[in-house]
């Protein structure tokens, strides 16, 4: 069959739809938000597919697996197995890393088991030899003829003791000398030696010439020096002096360090075979923070420079007060003014000096008891250990920080794991060396890997399945990422670009892939690459569905289906399809009209220019890959950072910009990455970063309750006249308590019946129908609607039936204001998209009163965003921006960028590549950079837009919304 059939589609809001797809094809599904597409691709489609598969399997199979709701569609023919590859952060796990993810850490494994040389960790140089007595005799015939020789066997390496008892027991079996730390001597003259100094005694096992014909001599005589050298031997040239020391086993000669057969569970950190036994494999220890502890060093004890130690809490404070009479220091004076000591003191305790505390009884009766101050670190730590109480360890957790482990330094594998090399001579490398480098650099180490003899056989099938592995992941824009990298520190689509990558390593054929904008993420620059990474799926006989907004990625595709024409209940329909030259010349398609150029995001009429006096500074950032950066950022504008995946701009924003304001602002206890000084926080009150996390972890949470329309709504419904007459409050409206919900289903609306080996079913509540509230609440209504009815409103509907409600209208028009018109109030938190539940935070802050000084940091908000959806939400930054706030936003979209008022370009690469500023000024500016990655895709947007009309000018910076005076000396004019 050559095409997937659909008939009848009606999941979620597709409006009964008929589709037929062409089978072993890229086909790009595109469209507003909301207009349907995640319905046909995942919920349709790829839920069809799985669930037959499954389905097929046995009952006793299938209750291990997750199994799909079944779509609502009358038919679908021509479906293969299908595999969904989503837009989902990856394991929060700390023990998953990229190579585990990738499974390249198992052949990193297997391979350092298999041809790994073993070194000692107190002798570096020295490799771990294994040697049969075969061997070791070969070793000695090579020698010149005739060299006089001593065959020694270790007895005692470097041991206190006066040895007499090891002596009479040589003498007892035959042995006639010795050497002691260097000297002969016979075993009936021996020194006495020192008791408390360490001696080697070595037992003279035979001394001989090498001569071809004492080849048996020599084998019996390193048989015994093995037995009694615990399997070492020493060969020492008589005349010259020079020793060679044999093991047979992994050992060292030296200091007889020795090591079991390598196996590859040595060195997997997630086995305690192989883990560092202090960090247990995760590579970072938790501690107690001294800077968390003391949250406000510039208050003083009693005034709470820390927390919980202050004049409210009696029975510490009386601790404190006596630690201060017995060493003389202030408890009013500011903690960072007392002196090393005394803080030193305070913190890790007063050891063994004993101090006496007074304590006051409940019954107002002082009790004296003397001994030494634990120290409120130590407190901290013993509280930590012994509570059972999980308020408790909560509260304590937010003093916790975390640093590398000191004993494996982060590399999470224990000491012989650490030691064990692969590589060619002058070039070994241990297997965290390997794990630690960009992915780049270590496929280039694994091509030009050449071993010697048998170990380059074993390792030529093991070597091939890494470098393949690890030539995905780079043609997917991931070569700036490590294989040690932690998994729960990877962006969504780092994380969906890793498990495409795995998939193709796979090699699978006539299989159905589902993916949800892998381009979420990725520069201009590794798009082509993504692009050829898809087509190579479709090559080897599969068909590959994406869910894409992005220009470069529908017109490379084989067919195109257009969603629309709106979102929500207006959307659900195909509006066209076929070829991109087909929905390029579709007049009804919103997408053709923005790929044909009939439509455009425009370009702003003017750009506010930088005021460079007035900017917020940090310099010397360097957290992550960050080379002393000093970021400017100038204040009132729109600013776009961009850079190349892996480059540092989350590095620079999330972790130190944003961090490192809202601890200046708000005390906030996350730590901001490393940086020198910052300045200029003078001309902020608030920072707000909006991020994709979800707005709510239960299906109990909403838009409604998220951004606050819920509570006005219930106090509404609590004024009417039938509601106070029977007493009803706003707490009858809420779903969440007892009293106005149906508790048949506790609020839910639906009712869960597991079915074991079928996927679980959520059936309405026959009590309350699936309206979630009791009856008697659902006789109370506002303007002819119940509380049920409100809740299933679109936030379009609900924004007419509420405008006159100015408190209501105002939320609600925010969110209309994003975009999100078709969503309903009472949608639940876990069915939104990430690009949604940004927008609905978005929506949030722009319904609360600002007063034109916030810091808006925004991380990729044009994710899931349909060209038209751009549009609204640039128009909303503009207005944040006009109001005289500074909106940064971390983006790749060109059609933001060419907007912005001022750009901050990373780069050049990524990883260890990056972390600098390449350019920064307005896109102009930044599109004359040579250097510039995103200058050379900008540029030819800017020259379409200077080829329609003349070039933009350049408003003056706005302050609250007034024009302000601008300095003479600025770049760019």
């Amino acid at each position: 069959m050559e095409y997937i059939r659909i008939r009848g589609a009606r999941t979620h809001n597709l409006k009964n739809i008929n589709l037929d797809l062409p089978r072993h094809r890229l086909i790009v599904i595109t469209g507003l938000s909301g207009s349907g597409k995640s319905s046909l691709a995942f919920d349709t489609l790829y839920a069809e597919g799985q669930r037959r598969y499954v389905e097929s399997l046995s009952a006793y199979a299938r209750q291990f697996l997750q199994l799909m709701e079944k779509p609502d569609v009358d038919l679908i023919e021509g479906l293969s197995p299908a595999i969904s590859i989503e837009q989902k952060a990856t394991s929060h796990n700390p023990r998953s890393t990229v190579g585990t993810v990738t499974e390249i850490h198992d052949y990193l494994r297997l391979l350092y088991a298999r041809v790994g040389e073993p070194y000692c960790p107190d002798h570096p140089e020295q490799k771990l030899m294994s040697m049969t007595i075969s061997q070791m005799v070969d070793a000695v015939l090579v020698m010149p003829e005739e060299t006089k020789l001593m065959i020694l066997s270790p007895a005692v390496v470097n041991r206190k003791g006066e040895q007499a008892e090891l002596f009479m027991e040589l003498r007892a079996k035959g042995f006639v000398r010795v050497r002691i730390d260097g000297t002969v001597y016979e075993i009936d003259a021996t020194p006495r030696l020192t008791k408390n100094q360490k001696h080697t005694v070595e037992v003279v096992v035979d001394r001989l010439r090498v001569r071809q014909d004492l080849k048996q001599r020599i084998a019996e005589s390193f048989e015994t020096a093995l037995r009694h050298g615990d399997g070492r031997a020493i060969a020492v040239e008589m005349d010259s002096g020079t020793e060679h020391l044999y093991s047979a086993k992994f050992a060292c000669p030296i200091c007889s360090y020795s090591l079991q057969e390598l196996e590859p569970r040595l060195f997997s950190f997630n086995n305690p075979m192989g883990a560092c036994p202090r960090c247990d494999g995760l590579g970072s220890i938790s501690f107690f923070d001294p800077k968390r502890v003391v949250a406000f060093p510039q208050l003083s004890l009693a005034s709470g420079a820390i927390r919980g130690w202050d004049r409210r809490n009696q029975f510490y404070f009386q601790m404190l007060q006596s630690l201060a009479k017995h060493y003389g220091f202030e408890l009013e004076k500011p903690f960072n003014k007392l002196s090393d000591r005394i803080r030193q003191m305070i913190l890790y305790g007063s050891e063994k000096e004993k101090i006496a505390f007074q304590y006051l009884s409940d019954r107002g009766k002082t009790i004296v008891r003397e001994h030494a101050f634990e120290g409120i670190i130590p407190n901290l730590e013993r509280r930590y250990r012994e509570t059972d109480s999980i308020m408790v360890r909560e509260e304590l957790a937010k003093y916790l920080n975390s640093k590398p482990c000191p004993e494996c330094d982060g590399t999470r594998l224990k000491r012989e794991a650490r030691h064990v090399k692969v590589g060619p001579v002058g070039n070994e490398r241990a297997i965290f060396e390997v794990s630690s480098w960009p992915l780049k650099r270590t496929g280039e180490f694994f091509r030009g890997l050449k071993l010697e003899g048998q170990r380059q056989a074993i390792a030529d099938k093991i070597v091939k399945e890494i470098v393949s592995r690890l030539q995905f992941l780079n043609n997917v824009g991931l070569d700036y990422l490590s294989l040690d990298r932690s998994a729960e520190t990877l962006s969504g689509g780092e994380a969906q670009r890793i498990r495409l990558a795995s998939q193709i390593g796979s090699g699978l054929t006539g299989v159905m892939y589902v993916l949800d904008e892998p381009s979420i993420g990725l520069h201009q620059r590794d798009n082509d690459r993504l692009l050829t990474t898809l087509k190579h799926l479709r090559d080897l006989g599969n068909s590959v569905i994406v869910v894409e907004h992005d220009t470069d990625a529908i017109l490379s595709a084989d067919h195109v289906v257009d969603m629309g024409p709106g979102a929500g209940e207006h959307g659900g329909h195909i509006v066209a399809q076929g070829t991109p030259d087909d929905i390029r010349n579709a007049e009804q398609s919103l997408t053709g009209q923005y790929l044909a150029g009939r439509r455009e995001i425009p370009f702003p009429a003017h750009r506010h220019k930088a005021d460079l006096k007035r900017t917020l500074t940090i310099t010397g950032a360097t957290g992550n890959n960050l080379q002393e950066v000093t970021l400017k950022l100038p204040v009132g504008l729109f600013v776009c950072v961009t850079g190349v995946s892996g480059s540092g701009k989350s590095t620079l924003i999330n972790d130190t910009l944003y961090q490192a304001v809202a601890r200046h602002l708000y005390g906030s206890s996350a730590e901001p990455a490393s940086y020198v000084e910052m300045e200029g926080l003078e001309h902020y009150d608030k920072v707000i970063s909006v991020d994709q996390s979800p707005i709510g972890r239960t299906p109990r949470s909403n838009p409604a309750t998220y951004t606050g329309l819920f509570t006005p709504i219930r106090e509404l419904f609590a004024q009417v006249k039938e509601a106070r007459e029977r007493g009803y409050g706003p707490g009858r409206f809420s779903f969440n308590v007892k009293g106005g919900r149906c508790e048949a289903c506790q609020g839910d609306g639906l009712i869960k019946v597991e079915m074991h080996f079928l996927p679980d079913v959520y059936v309405p509540c026959d009590v309350c129908h699936g309206q979630r509230y009791n009856r008697e609440t659902l006789e109370i209504q506002y303007k002819g609607r119940n509380i049920h009815d409100v809740l299933s409103m679109t936030v379009e509907q609900a924004h007419v039936f509420f405008e006159p409600v100015p408190v209501v209208a105002r939320k609600l028009h925010t969110l209309l204001d994003v975009g999100l018109g078709y969503i309903t109030l009472g949608q639940s938190a876990t069915t939104l998209s990430g690009g949604e539940a940004q927008r609905v935070k978005l929506a949030l802050e722009l319904s609360k009163r600002d007063t034109g000084r916030t810091l808006y940091i925004l991380d990729e908000p044009t994710t899931g965003l349909h060209f038209h959806d751009i549009e609204l939400l640039l128009t909303v930054l503009h207005r944040l921006r006009d109001h005289g706030n500074t909106v940064v936003v971390i983006e790749h979209n060109l059609d933001v960028i060419k907007t912005a008022d001022w750009i901050i370009d990373l780069g050049p690469e990524g990883g260890a590549g990056g972390g600098k500023i390449i350019a920064q000024g307005t896109p102009e500016q930044v599109a004359a950079v040579a250097e510039s990655y995103t200058g050379h895709y900008l540029k030819p947007v800017l020259n379409r837009r200077a080829s329609k009309r003349a070039p933009v000018p350049i408003a003056a910076p706005v302050r609250n919304g007034r024009e302000r005076k601008q300095p003479a000396d600025l770049p760019g004019e």
